[in-house]
């Protein structure tokens, strides 16, 4: 058993046990350092990463294009390891200094919409897309939708440090968070053995948000061997939901922008010849089942 910790009377921030994020993470808001942020021709400009919290927006805004709807956007990437998100410019348009954030300067005046939920229904109302307008369809949608935002930190946060990035593993808080992530797993799944998707039976931005977390738990495609170590092979119905959105061009689109394969995003000719990145992306490399 490791030596049991005694918190002090005061906090005070050790970076020498913050793990490989220690050089990033703070107890302080605001800029670090000064630096505008680019912008393009187009009537949105996003600054953000392919992380499933930045890949919510970048499948929006691919989805809003195939729909034909004039959403036309630049996407620039904000790499947090180097600390992009303490610029000047990114702060002003996000105090919380996290990815994503989006300037809306469609009309007279832009303005800012940061954190993935609000941009998502940002865009969906207005384009009136993927979020029904019958009051009780619209409640369930953004029930899912501020579900999925509340569990994202037991994911990332919980699970997902501790079990892949901690600098030393132990077993409580490792058991703690895998027991939510399971949990979670399971009211997905249980949900989706009653409706084709979690809103109902249509597609929305409840699913949309939900899938880059989820659908990354079930393809096996984060946090190494996660997916075997949480039996995701349990899961038949969020399964078939995990492939399912997977084959939508938009989303396959929208999971490479800010990432290796496509750093920044300015028109769709951007994904010419990028066929094998869109695929690798949704690569159904789970459920293990050994």
């Amino acid at each position: 058993m490791p030596d049991t910790y005694t918190p002090p009377k005061v906090w005070t921030n050790d970076t020498e046990n913050g793990g490989q994020f220690a050089n990033i993470n703070r107890p302080t808001a605001g800029a670090r350092h000064d630096r505008d942020l680019p912008v393009g021709d187009h009537p949105f400009q996003l600054y953000s990463l392919g992380t499933p919290n930045g890949q919510k927006v970048t499948v929006m805004f691919e989805e809003l294009l195939a729909a034909a709807h004039a959403a036309e956007y630049d996407a620039w990437m904000i790499n947090i390891r180097d600390g992009d998100q303490f610029g000047s410019g990114f702060t002003a348009l996000n105090p919380n200094g996290k990815i994503p954030a989006l300037e809306d300067r469609s009309g007279a005046a832009p303005f800012r919409v940061f954190e993935s939920g609000a941009i998502l229904i940002h865009l969906a109302e207005k384009f009136d897309f993927l979020l029904p307008k019958d009051a009780p369809a619209r409640a369930e949608t953004l029930s899912w939708l501020n579900w999925q935002m509340g569990t994202a930190p037991f994911l990332g946060g919980g699970f997902g440090h501790f079990y892949a990035y901690a600098p030393e593993k132990f077993e409580y808080p490792i058991n703690r968070y895998a027991m939510e992530t399971k949990r979670i797993l399971s009211v997905a799944d249980l949900r989706l053995g009653e409706t084709e998707f979690l809103a109902g039976d249509d597609y929305s931005i409840a699913d949309i948000a939900a899938y880059t977390w989820l659908g990354m738990f079930m393809r096996g495609a984060i946090y190494g061997d996660a997916a075997r170590f949480l039996s995701v092979h349990e899961y038949g119905n969020l399964a078939r939901w995990t492939r399912s959105i997977g084959e939508r061009p938009a989303v396959r689109r929208g999971l490479i922008v800010n990432t290796a394969a496509l750093r920044e995003r300015h028109s769709a000719s951007d994904f010419d010849g990028l066929d094998e990145a869109m695929s690798a992306s949704v690569e159904w490399k789970g459920p293990p089942t050994d």
